[in-house]
């Protein structure tokens, strides 16, 4: 017997769109389901201004399949040269949503982050005072930390630190991964968010380990321990307003994942709805799919929840092709190593 579940259209509160052959490609994944979506800014050169802003949300429009509804909301990558007074003009003539904090050296086309976190205070302080939200990359990279402990490490030497210096400004801990991260998350609830991937509701470390080498589960922040994981399935299936989706689907082509040293990302946008649905079906906890997917994030980020709906069927289970074909080679669709037996109808 189907059953059926109609929730408000959801957003992507954290996607990688890449450009090129691959944003074409793989933009109609995203917007076949999400209303809108923050964009990272992680291009090569990465987005700094708000020209390269522009230039980038026209881009997006103009890859957009006809007939499709996308809003992409865009963010600009924080640099330690980064200026105050660009930030609030572009945040308030509404070109970008937020702006991006990449550890140099944390994760894909990071070289350009920040270093000295002291050297980017008047601009955090300037987005606290106009209320413009701070994407965080929450790892630090030092070299003698255990990429394991490197999201904790971060609470502790960095972030606690900075809110604690800038307590107005709005932050949104991204693709949390730990227990350290849902507690500091529940136990400091102003002006603080955090966003949990898809990915790292299904898969632990042993994904990525066991039986071989699976670079399709290679993601950054890295997968942890089980203990983790259910702590993140706790947190997300809780109604807890302050836990929202952002998937962190990245997009990289198969030849750039299955290499000697390849790239980190989980390709998630087609079938994450399903997963949702499912992971969500599994804790009991269909009724609280809509805050997590559709309400948290807008409310988070104050824009309205959105009027359109999407619908759920629930039946036999539904597959998915394993691979997205680009111009540039194929993107292989993560895989949750379970039936998905939820459907957008």
């Amino acid at each position: 017997m189907s059953r059926t579940l109609t929730i408000p259209r959801p957003d992507d509160w954290h996607l990688h769109l890449r450009d090129g052959a691959v944003l074409r490609a793989v933009l109609p994944e995203t917007a076949r389901y999400f209303g809108r979506a923050i964009i990272m800014p992680n291009l090569v050169p990465p987005v700094v201004t708000g020209a390269q802003a522009a230039a980038y949300r026209d881009r997006i429009m103009d890859a957009l399949p006809d007939g499709m509804n996308f809003t992409p909301l865009m963010t600009l990558y924080l640099t330690e040269d980064t200026d105050p007074a660009d930030v609030a003009a572009v945040h308030g003539s509404g070109l970008v949503t937020a702006v991006k904090l990449y550890p140099a050296g944390a994760t894909t086309n990071s070289a350009s982050g920040v270093r000295d976190f002291d050297r980017v205070r008047p601009v955090l302080e300037k987005m606290a005072e106009i209320g413009m939200p701070l994407c965080v990359h929450g790892e630090v990279t030092d070299a003698e930390i255990d990429i394991f402990d490197r999201e904790a490490v971060f609470i502790d030497r960095v972030l606690d630190p900075l809110r604690r210096a800038t307590p107005g400004l709005r932050i949104v801990m991204e693709h949390i991964t730990t227990q350290q991260g849902v507690e500091y998350v529940k136990s400091n609830a102003e002006n603080l968010g955090a966003t949990i991937t898809t990915h790292h509701l299904v898969i632990n470390r042993n994904h990525i380990l066991v039986g071989g080498i699976k670079p399709h589960y290679y993601c950054l922040p890295v997968a942890k321990r089980e203990e983790h994981r259910l702590a993140l399935r706790a947190a997300a299936t809780s109604g807890d307003a302050r836990f929202f989706l952002g998937t962190d689907s990245a997009p990289h082509t198969d030849p750039n994942k299955e290499s000697a040293c390849g790239c980190a990302g989980c390709f998630t946008a087609t079938n994450t709805i399903s997963i949702l649905a499912e992971v969500f079906e599994q804790e009991d906890a269909l009724d609280r799919l809509a805050g997590f997917a559709s309400e948290h994030g807008a409310r988070f980020y104050g824009l309205p929840v959105s009027a359109e709906t999407i619908t759920l069927s629930r039946g036999d289970p539904v597959t998915y092709p394993p691979k997205i074909d680009t111009g540039d080679g194929p993107v292989t669709l993560f895989d949750p190593q379970m039936p998905l037996h939820w459907r957008v109808v």
